[in-house]
């Protein structure tokens, strides 16, 4: 049996753990752009274990003493008096009145005027999550970690078949009495049906359906129930009146026409998909972005793309990654955007890619006279054992040197933080 284990409202009873008092009353987690970064004064960082998903994996350090209910307004309330920031977590009471996940905050506080507002705290949740990880190690022999708040668990081998549900029951008492935290959890043949289980008896159920009972158990549920069917998969299948996964499965002929897509989908909605639980991934890209208020002032822009590209060069040294693309990409007002990718196989060091930044940015930079709210980096395609590749011979000394003092950098930076040495463009700060 596979095991599918979902926490509930994750970021919301990670807050419960330490404030008991948000208990039962309507709570939003919300999160605004990260200014914090590109202040002028140091801040502490810490490079946490990957949690999945689209988490970064440096976080800012945040210092919590006690619950204050209007502390939230330092950080979402301008000088004008205006709300900024979006929910990206709310509490099921929240739910009731209507707030969703990328709801904006001022709607929130409009559909709920008691709601209890909470600045997003991403390092406490990885940590938590890594801490919980750990745990389930130890009673799940092959664990793949999903996303921050996801996890499956391959049984087979371990717990008996008729063992399954309550080892399931056993497992959600732990994790609340241990952590705190309230976990739905879903278990079938497939990774895929488990999950499905999960989703259908949340918060704080178990759900277990055995391989003959997958086809009675998915046929009079919706096709968007489904993870992995989007707009565009659902729009397709409703062209065929094909509303509920029982409907797929009936006309399973013609999804399978649609090729490997067709193929995989009927697969995995009948638990036939055999996807195996796979508890270590290779890491294939990695990168920061920030979004803020628009800005004109392109030497401001440069500025931040360069704390971005150094953040950044410190978490790739600390992995030990040699990246050879690197992508950049600028979003301007009214929803204008310019991307690119480059491929360049030279050593990785701070100062080559600093330099790549600002050459990048300055030929991205195709409206000039438009304002910038976004600016993102990723870099992928890293050199292993298994694909290694030949660096250009015109600047192989000069990167050697390089990464010699990205060695020291990184040491440096350890011990006393990631602003401690910065570049000379950083110095113009815009107030």
């Amino acid at each position: 049996m596979i095991i599918h284990l979902d926490l509930d409202c994750f970021f919301v009873s990670a807050e419960r753990t330490r404030i008991p008092e948000l208990r039962g009353k309507p709570v939003v987690v919300c999160k605004s752009g990260d200014t914090k970064i590109f202040s002028a004064q140091d801040t502490e960082s810490v490079i946490t274990e990957s949690v999945g998903g689209f988490n970064g994996l440096m976080q800012h350090k945040k210092d919590f003493k006690k619950f204050d209910k209007d502390e939230w307004k330092k950080e979402f309330v301008d000088d004008r008096g205006r709300v900024h920031g979006i929910v990206i977590a709310k509490s099921y009471e929240a739910k009731n009145f209507g707030i969703k996940t990328g709801t904006l905050l001022r709607d929130a506080l409009h559909l709920c005027h008691g709601v209890l507002v909470i600045p997003s705290d991403h390092l406490f949740y990885q940590l938590l999550s890594a801490k919980l990880k750990h745990f389930l190690q130890t009673k799940i022999p092959l664990l793949e970690q999903y996303s921050i708040d996801e996890f499956w668990g391959d049984l087979k081998g371990w717990i008996p078949e008729e063992e399954t549900y309550a080892f399931m029951e056993m497992l959600q008492r732990e994790i609340l009495e241990k952590f705190g935290l309230p976990i739905s959890i879903g278990a079938s043949s497939s990774k895929w049906i488990a999950k499905l289980a999960t989703d259908f008896n949340k918060p704080f159920g178990l759900t277990f359906v055995p391989k003959d009972e997958i086809i009675a158990f998915v046929s009079p549920l919706p096709i968007s129930d489904f993870p992995g069917i989007g707009k565009s998969l659902q729009q397709r299948c409703e062209s065929y009146k094909i509303r509920t996964l029982g409907d797929l499965i009936v006309f399973r002929r013609i999804i399978e026409n649609w090729g490997t897509i067709g193929k995989d989908l009927i697969a995995k909605v009948t638990g036939e998909d055999k996807e195996p639980v796979i508890a270590y991934h290779d890491r294939k890209s990695i990168g920061i972005s920030r979004n803020f208020e628009l800005i004109y002032d392109r030497d401001e822009i440069k500025r931040r793309a360069v704390i971005l590209a150094r953040h950044l060069s410190h978490t790739i040294s600390k992995l030990n990654l040699h990246p050879t693309t690197y992508y950049f990409k600028i979003r301007y007002e009214g929803g204008v955007k310019s991307q690119a990718s480059k491929t360049i196989d030279r050593l990785f060091t701070e100062s080559f890619y600093r330099e790549l930044t600002l050459q990048s940015f300055k030929e991205l930079d195709v409206h000039p006279h438009y304002g910038i709210h976004h600016l993102a980096l990723h870099v992928s395609n890293f050199i292993t054992k298994s694909q290694n590749k030949t660096f250009s011979l015109l600047h192989v000394e000069e990167d050697k040197r390089a990464q010699q003092l990205n060695e020291k950098l990184t040491k440096l930076r350890d011990k006393y933080g990631v602003d401690i040495v910065r570049s000379g463009i950083e110095k113009n700060i815009m107030i």
